[in-house]
């Protein structure tokens, strides 16, 4: 695996997205209904993308909208986790995580870990609808960018061009 070096300017390194950003969706059970219907409304952006989701998520998203989608496992099997691998690696844009604050979760802590690194390494993440639209919605979504992650960290550049 390839690591980009530090030393950008004041202690960040770039990090590029290419056009075709790598989107991770994420729900809890009671809000997988909520997803779905963001999805099906934004499908055809949704299209122009790489999706990835936890367990059931995907296959519902699979199965409703005819796209493609890499399946994680299940959240509280590690579903999570793996999508907070993904980030640190380099093999996650974005995330669209529709989470419920008001319900316990016994993957809870997953949870937290998940949100911490999407901060850490700054991808930008959507907890809700209305933030859901504004990102996917922004220009940026459908040009090259590159995201400014602190030189200190691991960057790696896994299927960048």
């Amino acid at each position: 695996m390839d690591v980009l070096q530090a030393g950008g300017p004041e202690g960040y390194v770039a990090v590029p997205m290419t056009e075709r950003k790598r989107v991770a969706l994420i729900a809890h059970d009671n809000c997988k209904r909520d997803l779905l219907d963001w999805a099906r409304y934004n499908r055809g952006t949704l299209a122009h993308h790489e999706l990835c989701a936890t367990g059931t998520t995907g296959a519902l998203i699979a199965s409703d909208l005819g796209l493609p989608v890499t399946r994680f496992l299940s959240g509280p099997l590690g579903g999570d986790q793996q999508i907070g691998a993904g980030i640190v690696e380099g093999r996650i844009d974005f995330v669209i995580f529709f989470w419920d604050p008001l319900e316990p979760h016994p993957h809870d802590v997953d949870v937290k870990a998940l949100l911490r690194i999407a901060v850490v390494y700054n991808v930008p993440i959507a907890c809700n609808r209305s933030t859901a639209d504004f990102l996917l919605s922004s220009p940026l979504m459908q040009r090259r960018y590159e995201r400014r992650v602190a030189s200190r960290l691991p960057i790696a550049a896994v299927g960048q061009p």
